[in-house]
């Protein structure tokens, strides 16, 4: 089923060694201007196993070299080639071990070309070990850029080797390491079949390959981030044989309302920015084998006949004006039982393996992170989650010191030690549930949401709180509905822009802007605010939020957005999560929504479907429920809880052109009304006053 192809050698081509280069300066010319910009901090550290298993895993290993086999060729049944490169480990010598290794495997569609190149880089001698050094060294959080010290950090978490999937440390520890293009991108043939029924047997495919290969010992388990986290988890359900461990960084499994359409608006920031890197990745050649005159010349012809996948989709959902206009392709987008909404939707009540999840409450899956948790079919200990207080760009960052968690490259050899090699490393006991509570530090939990919560209605109120100047309208939560019928005004705007929301919407690129994405008081210029008194001890909330906003529209179709905060006696406005929804997608699929003992919705899940859409009569009440992105956080004494609520949220999304078109853009009200009431049903340990 394959061609090995390329030699067995970890020398550099003349244009890889070119673009090492440039990698190598970028990463040293960031490195010195964030020592300019910082203070000395402390080293990492952990708990005792966490101790332990970092000493394991960054001493000397078995093998201190790597060996890899570049462009190896993996025939699929349909007799599309897969190319691949098989990362092994050798002696000082170089002479590669021969015995059948346990072996992981990541499938990317971002280039194993890239891969190589970061993971070269990675590896020059001096660079990574100066860098990590220099970031730990790095205190930006009395200055207006802290975020960028928050980015940074992720380099000294892990994320290079679990988010591509290559780890010299594990693979000198004993392990062989595969990593393959997806069909359709990188230097792989075919089209690419975005995480469709094709593209997870291909999965399958390469895993069962890689188990029948005499460098394996047909145990296999999975790593890499994003797109390669969510591929992991597909390729877990019903899982082949040889599949018995997988270890995803930032995968979601509902990618409908993670990325593509959430709350029914379509994502115009990491969607276009993600699509873009894809298929410009996909139409770099293998210019060595353009050299040696063994061109690719069916992978030529794949791309010529399809350059750009999914822009049409894109495209069609922000230009067509009408819903009787919509072409099939984007008529499949709303449709819950076309192939393209069955390819984004995991499944992941059908795990099977052990499973390790990494995180991050301000990650584009964020929405998935602790919902996967919850619905896989296994046992605490057999999966495990750890959620860190990070966006996309920054997996890691905050692990590796005194009171966090391991760094994840830590993790991940430990979880593969015991489910790959059947060693006693005690992960299995770590956790199960590991989050940073926003506003405080990391905390370990048997269960999440976090036992001894409750939910409970906090009423959104017209009377001034005092606590902000700033906002459009300050308005107050109170225990107590309101006393009589108020309408306030809120008009769709731009102030967005700089906001949290846009932050996690580029997968945290505008982060390093403290007074937008750590401040909202620049976005809640253009929003009605909701702020509660301050509370009188350690307040915690943990897990899903639900908003109920009474409604009306001046046309005849509105788009919501609205953020949970924590406000600072300093009048600092945190976001600590967010949730959207258009109107007319309100909706409620009641078989896979949560309420709580008093009814309330906790978690209402939208179908975002055309079939199910309600329509909106201008002028009426309208109630929605708006489901927020679950969130642990604890608010320290004299802080408050604040809610927010826009007409919209640009650039993270926008509503589908036809929902676009019907609301004009126009001013909405939320309808304060003692006989239908707008609310928060918030999960707190104690009451907020």
């Amino acid at each position: 089923m394959n061609e090995p192809v390329g030699s067995d050698s970890m020398t550099l081509r003349g244009s890889e060694r070119g673009l090492v280069r440039v990698l190598t300066a970028i990463l040293a010319i960031t490195a010195v201007l964030a020592c300019g910009a910082g203070q000395v901090s402390g080293r990492p550290g952990g708990d005792v196993p966490g101790v332990r298993w970092t000493a394991q895993h960054d001493a000397p290993g078995t093998y201190p070299e790597v060996r890899v086999e570049r462009g190896v060729h993996i025939t699929m049944s349909d007799g599309v080639v897969l190319k691949a490169d098989v990362y092994r480990p050798a002696d000082a010598a170089g002479v590669i071990e021969q015995k059948p290794l346990p072996t992981i495997v990541s499938l990317t569609p971002y280039s194993k070309l890239m891969t190589g190149l970061i993971e070269a880089a990675a590896a020059t001698p001096g660079l990574q070990s100066t860098a990590v050094d220099i970031v730990r060294r790095l205190n930006l959080s009395s200055t207006p850029i802290s975020g960028f010290g928050d980015l940074m950090q992720a380099l000294d978490g892990g994320m290079i080797q679990t988010m591509l999937g290559v780890d010299r440390k594990l693979i000198g520890s004993g392990y062989t390491v595969v990593v393959a293009d997806v069909r359709g991108t990188g230097q792989s043939q075919g089209k690419w079949d975005t995480l469709g029924a094709r593209e997870q047997l291909d999965t399958r495919e390469v895993i069962e390959w890689a188990a029948a290969q005499p460098w394996s010992n047909g145990r296999i388990g999975m790593s890499g981030g994003s797109y390669s986290g969510i591929n992991q988890l597909r390729a877990a359900e019903d899982a082949p044989a040889a599949l018995q461990a997988i270890f995803p960084v930032e995968p979601g499994s509902d990618l409908m309302r993670d990325v593509v359409a959430p709350g029914g608006g379509v994502g115009t920031t990491f969607l276009p920015l993600w699509l873009n890197s894809v298929n410009q990745l996909k139409l770099v050649p293998d210019v060595a084998s353009m050299i040696q005159g063994t061109f690719d010349w069916t992978w030529f012809n794949d791309r010529i006949a399809d350059p750009t996948t999914n822009f049409d989709l894109l495209a069609q959902a922000l230009l067509t004006p009408s819903l009787e206009d919509m072409p099939p392709a984007l008529d499949g987008a709303l449709d819950e039982t076309s192939a393209f909404r069955e390819a984004i939707m995991g499944h992941p009540e059908k795990v099977n393996v052990p499973t390790f999840v990494y995180g991050g409450w301000h990650d584009i899956f964020a929405n998935s992170a602790t919902k996967l948790y919850e619905q896989l079919p296994l046992p605490p200990g057999r999966k495990q989650l750890v959620v860190g207080d990070t966006y996309h760009a920054n997996p890691g960052a905050g692990t590796g010191v005194p009171g966090a968690p391991p760094r994840l490259d830590v993790l991940q050899r430990a979880w593969f030690d015991k489910w790959l090699k059947d060693i006693d490393s005690g992960v299995e006991a770590f956790g199960p549930v590991t989050v940073k509570q926003q506003g405080g530090g990391w905390v370990t939990l048997r269960e999440w949401p976090q036992p001894g919560v409750t939910h409970r209605r906090v009423y959104l109120s017209a009377d001034p709180s005092g606590s902000t100047e700033d906002s459009l309208h300050d308005g107050s939560l109170r225990p107590t509905g309101p006393g009589a019928v108020e309408s306030l005004t809120v008009a769709p705007g731009l102030s967005t822009i700089c906001s949290r929301d846009a932050a996690q919407g580029s997968a945290g690129m505008t982060a390093a802007l403290d007074a937008c994405a750590k401040d909202s008081r620049i976005a809640e210029r253009n929003a009605l605010t909701f702020t509660s008194a301050p509370v009188a001890e350690e307040t915690v909330i943990s897990g899903p939020i639900n908003v109920r906003l009474n409604t009306v529209h001046a046309g005849s179709d509105g788009f919501w957005n609205v953020t949970v905060n924590d406000v600072a006696p300093d009048g600092t406005s945190t976001v600590l999560t967010t949730g959207q929804l258009t109107t007319s997608m309100r909706a409620i699929d009641e078989r896979r929504s949560a309420r709580s003992v008093n009814g309330d919705l906790t978690a209402p899940f939208n179908p975002l479907t055309l079939d199910r859409l309600l329509p909106v009569v201008p002028g009426a009440p309208t109630e929605i429920d708006i489901a927020v992105i679950p969130t642990q956080a604890v608010l320290a004494p004299g802080h408050r809880v604040r809610i927010d609520v826009y007409a919209g949220n640009a650039p993270k999304a926008l509503p589908f052109r036809p929902m676009l078109d019907a609301s004009g853009l126009e001013p909405q009200q939320v309808r304060l009304d003692p006989a239908a009431p707008s609310f928060v049903n918030l999960p707190t340990d104690k009451p907020i006053p």
